[in-house]
């Protein structure tokens, strides 16, 4: 399978029963489970329980314990709520028998009504920049190796920054950054799976917008980080398999905590959902 395909199989929870369900991870040797997934497949389990009219508008959790990659986790979905117009669903994720995560996520049926957005930032188009590959080469020639690693693993994921000061060693002085990200091969025409892949993708590189102001990645071994929060707003319906921009910054960082915003655009400026996410920044004794 393709880095896409291992997605969408892991996305493919088992069914237990009685609201239960059943995930793996995929084998990249990670240490801990990547956020983006276990919010992913969460959300997942909650859809399974909720009308297919009623699309996810919201959702929030919580990060209790790192996930193990190497061991299933059990999904126990609990049914708040169902109203005239708006689902409410609880999701408890649990490896061992133990708690790891929990998402509280409202469904909401589509109605018409008014309408506003703020307006996407003026960056340049993906097109503009360097491709994958180019992008690549410039962290080869000059990240540290531990961002290196990163990049060298396969992904479901193409990312491009509008800016690459970071990547050729330059200083950062704006607690900011900007992407263009997209799924790296397409996607089925399923409003609702679109939906699920851009809540795994919202929980990317939002720590390290926290630190690069700092000259720090989350790979730096004097620290120890960890997501805390995550939320996330959908507005409008949008293809994951497009480019979509991804705007994120770091309004405070205090008290070993950091706190980041996110906003994704279409390519063609839509705002299609908003997000903010608390993460542990802990200098190491």
């Amino acid at each position: 399978m393709n880095a896409v395909e291992e997605l969408l199989a892991v996305l493919d929870l088992k069914d237990l029963g009685e609201d239960r369900f059943l995930g793996e991870s995929p084998r990249f040797g990670w240490q801990r489970i990547f956020g983006g997934q276990v919010i992913a497949q969460s959300l997942v389990a909650a859809t399974r329980t909720v009308a297919s009219s009623r699309p996810p508008h919201s959702l929030n959790c919580y990060f209790l314990l790192g996930g193990d990659p190497q061991v299933p986790v059990t999904f126990v979905v609990e049914r708040i709520r169902d109203g005239g117009s708006f689902s409410t669903r609880r999701v408890t994720a649990s490896q061992h028998d133990r708690p790891i995560f929990t998402l509280s996520a409202s469904f909401h049926v589509d109605e018409e009504g008014l309408e506003h957005q703020i307006a996407m930032p003026e960056v340049p188009p993906p097109e503009a920049l360097p491709d994958e590959r180019e992008f690549a080469a410039l962290v080869e020639a000059h990240a540290d190796e531990p961002i290196k690693r990163y990049w060298r693993r396969p992904r479901p994921l193409v990312l491009i920054p509008t800016d690459m000061t970071r990547y050729l060693g330059g200083p950062v002085t704006d607690p900011r950054q900007y992407f263009w990200v997209r799924t790296s091969a397409p996607l089925p025409d399923d409003p609702l799976l679109h939906r699920i892949v851009l809540a795994y993708l919202s929980d990317l590189t939002l720590l390290d917008t926290s630190l690069v102001v700092h000259g720090l990645s989350v790979f730096d071994p004097r620290l120890q980080v960890a997501s805390l929060d995550h939320a996330m707003w959908f507005h409008r319906q949008a293809r994951v398999d497009d480019w979509i921009l991804y705007v994120q910054e770091s309004p405070s960082g205090s008290g070993s905590r950091g706190f980041t915003r996110g906003s994704l655009f279409s390519r063609d400026g839509i705002l299609i959902a908003s997000v903010a996410q608390e993460g542990l920044i802990r200098r190491r004794r």
